[in-house]
């Protein structure tokens, strides 16, 4: 048995502690909080849990297995974090082969899952609140919803702790404690040391900035999200209007249907203004909601003049190949860096944990290869390889919502 401190408490942090506590390890979960922390990625209202990943096999494959554990999360946690009403992409023009959407579909019927494809006019009447003059392809994955970001990480912070993680909220990660290639432990902003076996950074959008020897593998982008109160509510019920991508590679606008109460929430995901997790320019910007109300226009008219009742900028951690980052520092003895996950690898929470432990523990996981310590990738300048969360990677899609 090893003492693990896992640093970071969004999902990537808590599914870890809770693995790693199982696996019998002495856990110490460390966190600045509150908790869920309200600037954390994965402090919203919703994420998107879908197994859509264009041609990319490992992601879908994977995502197809998170979403069978979101349902028996739904049973177990005895409230229902996971909402299952389906997802679409869609496109202004037909898709053809090489198209995310396009190869989603083909990828999705060949392992047997329910989809649809949005190409006729009967399909579409199913969703009022389009403009059916403008979207004209794409495909529609029936099981697939969203999950409830917030009140699932709440829900996993209480099974930390009650499986005997040691939660330290309200305490600040420093430095990491290093004796030449080794790392020892962590230093608290107080001076206070905390010795480990293994340190876990699963700090998102603060991994460059917490560990600035990272800087040149992930770039932290800030990407605008808003929260309306539509007049006609009824055309944003969940069978109505279900978790959506809006050509998502030339608009970069996704969104999900009105909640328990009354919003509806969209945001973009595009190249970001990058920024500093605590930085003052923290905020949706005039010219943000100006291209969201030309989108609006265009795309959903009952939305158009909708009163925006709250925004927030949430952060992405963004690798260069759009892939995530869970491996071990080859130059630092004890440490794993859990990063890369655009902030929205949320719907794999159920088997993030996984990952991140058998990266701890050194054991065989063909999937770790992938998201392996690769020097090679750079940060820069997101492109269409890593620019929307429902995106295509040049052609294939990533990870997102």
């Amino acid at each position: 048995m090893s003492r693990i401190i896992v640093v970071g408490a969004g999902i990537n942090g808590v599914t870890a502690a809770i693995e790693l506590r199982n696996r019998s390890h002495e856990v110490i979960l460390v966190d600045p909080g509150p908790l869920p922390h309200p600037l954390a990625a994965s402090s919203d209202i919703s994420k998107a849990v879908r197994a859509a990943y264009g041609a990319d096999e490992d992601y879908t494959a994977l995502a197809e297995r998170s979403i069978k554990l979101w349902r028996q999360w739904n049973e177990e946690f005895g409230t229902k974090l996971y909402h299952e009403i389906g997802v679409m992409f869609v496109r202004r023009s037909k898709m053809g082969p090489g198209h995310f959407e396009h190869e989603s579909l083909k990828l999705l019927g060949k392992r047997g899952l329910k989809v649809a494809r949005m190409d006729t006019p009967e399909l579409w009447k199913r969703f009022p609140a389009w403009n059916p003059e403008l979207y004209r392809d794409g495909v529609l994955e029936v099981e697939a919803g969203y999950a409830e970001s917030g009140r699932a990480v709440a829900k996993l912070i209480e099974r930390a702790k009650s499986a005997g993680v040691e939660l330290r909220e309200r305490v600040t990660f420093s430095q990491l404690d290093e004796r030449g290639n080794h790392v020892s432990g962590i230093v608290l902003d107080d001076g206070q040391r905390i010795a480990a076996d293994f340190v876990v950074m699963a700090v998102g959008a603060w991994t460059p900035y917490l560990l600035p020897f990272t800087k040149k593998f992930f770039r932290a982008t800030g990407q605008p999200v808003f929260h309306l109160k539509p007049s006609e509510p009824e055309l944003f019920a969940p069978e109505r209007f279900p978790v959506f991508g809006a050509d998502i590679t030339t608009t970069g606008y996704y969104g999900f249907p009105i909640n328990r109460d009354g919003v509806v929430k969209i945001a973009n995901h595009g190249t970001g203004r990058e920024m500093s997790p605590n930085s003052l320019e923290r905020v949706v910007t005039s010219e943000d909601e100006g291209n969201l109300r030309q989108f609006l226009a265009s795309t959903f008219p009952a939305l158009a003049d909708a009163p925006i009742v709250y925004t927030r900028v949430c952060m992405y951690c963004d690798t260069h190949d759009g892939h995530f980052w869970i491996a071990r520092d080859p130059e630092r003895e004890g440490l794993v860096v859990a990063a890369g996950d655009s902030g929205h690898g949320f719907k794999f929470a159920p088997v993030l944990g996984e990952i991140i432990s058998d990266a701890v523990e050194g054991k065989d996981n063909p999937l770790l290869d992938k998201f392996r310590w690769r020097p090679e990738v750079r940060a820069g300048t997101a492109t269409d390889a890593a620019r929307v969360q429902f995106k295509e990677r040049r052609s294939v899609g990533r990870r997102g919502d």
